[in-house]
């Protein structure tokens, strides 16, 4: 049985709860650093520490041995919650100085995500559409062949997609309203005919189903009681992927779903360099779509793939033979 969070009750409880509010006014969810500043506190309570120039490097460093962390990037971020706490903390006067002294581990091999292309794409849309319909889930090939659509082609967060509601979708500007999302930002989202035509088709077959729904119910449930989860959705997909079998090249991770996220910023920065688009001119407009805060955030998604080595070879060519051939750029 889970015992019931009652609050921060260390001597650091008053500026973790101001250090909380302060990351929620910048617009922040902060939800899962929250959960490690309650461990903090926790940890920091059992240890009988009285006030809060007792937390030293020793303990912090205690705290951080004490939390397994078996990948980098997950000891990573406990230790810059903690690390980011207390500077905030130095900054507002409430204590001297920090006692964070650990260093980041680091992190000697990332993987690199599976990118769906063109027809690996159409190979999970075309399984999807044929899953077959049970008691618990009416229209559910229909339903997911829908869902995968709009995470590959349009780069959506699963997140985005199980929120998303009937009113969301405007298909006479063909758009989807995506609202208070990560960091509390609303976008629209504009797609094109086909699209439209799939969401179309889509929400008839819905009203054929359930009847005519209301504005407010979910756009993608099997009932009318709620949406669908982002884990009953990844679940169907690895499904889907271990029946497809699909295999990346070596050093390349199992596609999970937020692969589907990654084809989308690599498939338009493919399409770009192809059509002559600058990809640099294009990058805020891509971080934009993607409802990025900057286009550092972008960059991630940008794996090089050998189609997109080959296509930005091509163009680095053309560049360096019109150099040559006739000098530099005025």
């Amino acid at each position: 049985m889970r015992s019931t969070w009652t609050g921060f009750h260390s001597p650091l409880a008053d500026g973790i709860q101001r250090f909380v509010a302060h990351k929620r006014a910048l617009g922040r969810h902060f939800d899962v650093e929250v959960l490690a500043l309650r461990l903090f506190d926790r940890y920091i309570t059992e240890q009988g520490v009285g006030t809060p120039i007792e937390v030293t490097s020793d303990l912090t460093e205690a705290f951080l041995r004490s939390r397994p962390r078996t990948r980098p990037r997950s000891y990573n971020h406990l230790l810059c919650t903690v690390r980011r706490l207390f500077d905030w903390l130095v900054v507002q006067g409430i204590l001297e100085r920090s006692p964070v002294q650990a260093r980041p581990r680091r992190q000697t091999s990332q993987r690199i995500p599976f990118i769906f292309d063109l027809p690996a794409a159409r190979r999970l849309l075309e399984a999807a559409r044929d899953l077959k319909d049970n008691s618990k889930a009416p229209m559910r090939g229909r339903t997911y062949h829908v869902i995968f659509a709009i995470l590959y082609a349009l780069g959506l967060r699963v997140c985005e997609v199980c929120h998303l509601l009937v009113s969301d979708v405007d298909l006479q500007r063909r758009l989807l309203v995506i609202r208070e999302t990560k960091f509390y930002k609303s976008r629209l989202v504009p797609f094109g005919l086909k699209m439209e035509a799939l969401l179309r088709e889509y929400l008839d077959a819905k009203t054929r189903q359930i009847g005519d729904p209301s504005s407010q119910d979910p756009l993608f449930s099997f009932t009318r009681r709620g949406e669908i989860t982002p884990c009953t959705i990844s679940h169907t997909f690895h499904e889907l992927v271990l029946r497809l079998g699909f295999q990346g090249p070596p050093g390349c991770s199992p596609p999970h779903l937020h692969c589907l996220r990654h084809s989308f910023a690599v498939g338009t920065l493919l399409r770009w360099y192809r059509t002559g688009v600058d990809p640099g001119a294009g990058l805020l407009r891509l971080a934009t779509f993607l409802g990025h805060v900057d286009v550092t955030s972008t960059a991630v998604y940008l794996t090089i793939t050998g189609e997109l080595f080959h296509e930005a070879n091509k163009r680095f060519e053309a560049f360096a033979r019109h150099v040559t051939t006739e000098g530099p750029l005025p």
